[in-house]
């Protein structure tokens, strides 16, 4: 759990305590994306010499301190719909797709040995299902001796675009999730223990035995956490590697949706993961400082173009080019100031 700590010091450090250099460009939102942002803006440094303060404190903050102009950029897992990108006069793109898998912690378990679906997951979380062993576990695990252990809830305590992924899942799967408690960034949870951060997740079910939480796939993997498989639109069951996440990204028409606004849950295909999703990144069209937006967008556009083995090696899965050239022809086409 050391490099779990280390992120959250160095996420609090860049918050609180250190003041960024003129030329650094500041930002907030997503935990799901912030190892990518993280890797991308260390190699950027070093490149370039200007560094990125990124506050990880979820998409609700993000989405908060971009509307309050107190950041460059806004990073958010869930898209905000057109309504609400003209309101704001935000301009709106992805950066990412990644994906969110079930994390638990059963002792003998390794990552992988044990399968859930969608709406077993649904029942669990809506506190129907409430022990491991329980009959709709055990048929999906023919064969894997399940402990009578108690299961433990763990979720998102602040305002997660992690959290969007995993509920607007749910809803698609679960009529009973859907009309008991729905899709947000934030939700009325039937049962549970709240933890703030990826990292207070992945922490809490780390040290709580029968416990089941979720979490961006890049911590459980940098971490060696176990996570589970699991049954995709298609029924197949899927492990989350590249693969299943490039399969789920693949059918995403990002040409044809308005201010980039896509969602890939419950993706078609045979090898799609079922639970993926994308960071998207939330900028004035009018900035208060036009160098700090610009600075930005050379940021991403570095990161679109130098960063994708980056991102690969983390288990994200790059955006494609032809959806970067469609990214950075709204940037010249909405961003006072763009140099694009």
């Amino acid at each position: 759990m050391k490099h779990l700590r280390t992120i959250a010091a160095i996420t609090l450090l860049a918050a609180t305590t250190l003041p960024a250099a003129a030329a650094d460009i500041t930002a907030a939102g997503s935990t799901f994306v912030y190892p990518v942002l993280a890797k991308w803006a260390d190699t950027y440094k070093k490149d370039t010499g200007i560094g990125l303060n990124y506050q990880s404190i979820g998409s609700g903050g993000g989405i908060k301190q971009i509307t309050a102009k107190t950041v460059t950029f806004g990073a958010t897992d869930m898209p905000l719909k057109p309504e609400d990108v003209a309101k704001n006069g935000f301009v709106q793109f992805p950066v990412i797709n990644g994906a969110v898998v079930p994390l638990l912690n059963l002792p003998g378990i390794k990552p992988g040995e044990i399968t859930l679906d969608g709406p077993t997951i649904a029942k669990i979380f809506l506190g129907e299902i409430a022990k491991w062993n329980d009959p709709a576990i055990a048929k999906l695990n023919a064969g894997v001796k399940l402990p009578d252990t108690a299961i433990a809830v763990v979720h998102r305590s602040d305002g997660s675009g992690t959290t969007f992924i995993w509920t607007n899942y749910l809803s698609k799967v679960s009529p009973e999730w859907n009309d008991k408690v729905g899709e947000n960034t934030a939700v009325e949870w039937p049962v549970g223990i709240g933890a703030k951060g990826s990292e207070g997740v992945s922490n809490n079910v780390a040290q709580t035995v029968g416990s089941l939480g979720y979490v961006e796939y890049a911590y459980a993997k940098q971490n060696n956490l176990t996570y589970a498989k699991m049954v995709n639109h298609a029924g197949k069951v899927v492990s989350p590697t590249a693969e299943a996440f490039q399969a789920a990204a693949a059918g995403a028409d990002w040409a044809g949706a308005q201010d980039f606004r896509v969602i890939i849950t419950d993706a078609p295909g045979d090898k799609s993961w079922p639970v993926a999703g994308s960071t998207f990144i939330l900028m004035q069209s009018t900035p208060v400082s036009a160098a700090d937006s610009d600075a930005a967008l050379k940021f991403f556009d570095w990161g679109y173009k130098n960063g994708k083995q980056m991102a690969t090696d983390l288990d994200y899965v790059p955006m494609p080019d032809s959806v970067v050239a469609l990214i950075e022809k709204t940037w010249k086409e909405k961003v006072k100031g763009a140099s694009f």
